[in-house]
């Protein structure tokens, strides 16, 4: 019987670290992604032994070249089964360009490389963000069509040209990027089912990751977030990772091209606010 491989990017720590751990179990081989080789190679060593093969792959997601090679190694490897694609940066790490370049654009890459390994059983899990629900009112539809086309060669210019200068702030530039993500998750559902491929999109709110109290740090208006979630605390990669583990299992097998917000109830707590005070 053929392999079933696992792919998790970003897998060197937090969200996707979690998420490796999660996914081991559901294949033969587990091919963990990450730009950062330390981290990676930590991963892969305390994972030895959960599935049959680790696998560790050192590659940036917005290389496109790097991602090519990535799906032939893994379509030698064996059936392509569950995918995480946790990689990315956020605001504090970059500047604008850099952060629509992998969190998007890295994505669209990503599941572009992938598509013909999909077949019964493929399930990608992409992140996206609770920022992309807290900002989704008022954008302007030109917005939405410069951010469903990734791959286009300018497309960071016409998100520009659509979205105004503003975008330039790297909050705004990542809430847009993670927009860009869930709609990417839509249109791929589309084309994926007749190959018989399922892709949803999952959109933490604050976790309890390095890169999360990086965040949370530099942006003091994520405490009045947390104290308005209703259950009053910072999420856990782990029960993150246990979302993606059920979308990517069979017993999801009727989800697809959709989000799935976990943020501890902030969105509802948030809106529920905006309207009274309205």
């Amino acid at each position: 019987m053929e392999a079933t491989v696992a792919l998790v990017t970003g897998a060197g720590r937090g969200m996707g670290r979690s998420c490796a751990t999660a996914l081991a179990g559901a294949a033969d081989v587990l091919v963990l992604a990450d730009l950062d080789e330390a981290g990676l190679a930590v991963a892969a060593g305390e994972l030895a032994g959960s599935c049959g093969t680790v696998v560790p792959v050192v590659l940036d997601v917005s290389d496109a070249a790097a991602l090519a090679a990535l799906a032939e190694q893994i379509g030698g490897l064996g059936r392509l089964g569950p995918i995480a694609h946790a990689a990315g940066i956020s605001p504090t790490m970059a500047d604008w360009r850099r952060v629509l370049g992998v969190d998007l654009v890295g994505s669209a890459l990503l599941v572009e490389a992938l598509t013909p390994l999909v077949t019964d059983g493929t399930a990608m899990v992409l992140f996206a963000s609770m920022a992309a629900h807290l900002m989704a009112q008022g954008i302007a539809p030109e917005v939405d069509l410069a951010l469903d086309e990734p791959r286009h060669p300018d497309h960071l210019e016409r998100v520009l040209a659509a979205f105004g200068p503003t975008i330039e702030d790297t909050g705004m530039a990542y809430s847009l990027a993670k927009r860009g993500v869930q709609r990417l998750a839509r249109a791929t559902a589309i084309a994926w089912g007749p190959r018989g491929g399922r892709i949803c999109s999952v959109s933490p709110g604050m976790i309890d990751t390095p890169q999360g109290r990086q965040e949370a740090a530099a942006q003091p208006g994520m405490t009045m977030l947390l104290e308005h979630s209703p259950i009053h605390r910072f999420g856990t990669a782990e029960e993150l990772a246990a979302v993606v583990a059920f979308l990517t299992s069979p017993a999801a097998s009727f989800l697809t091209g959709t989000d799935v917000l976990v943020d501890g109830g902030v969105v509802a707590a948030i809106e529920a606010l905006t309207a009274q005070a309205g």
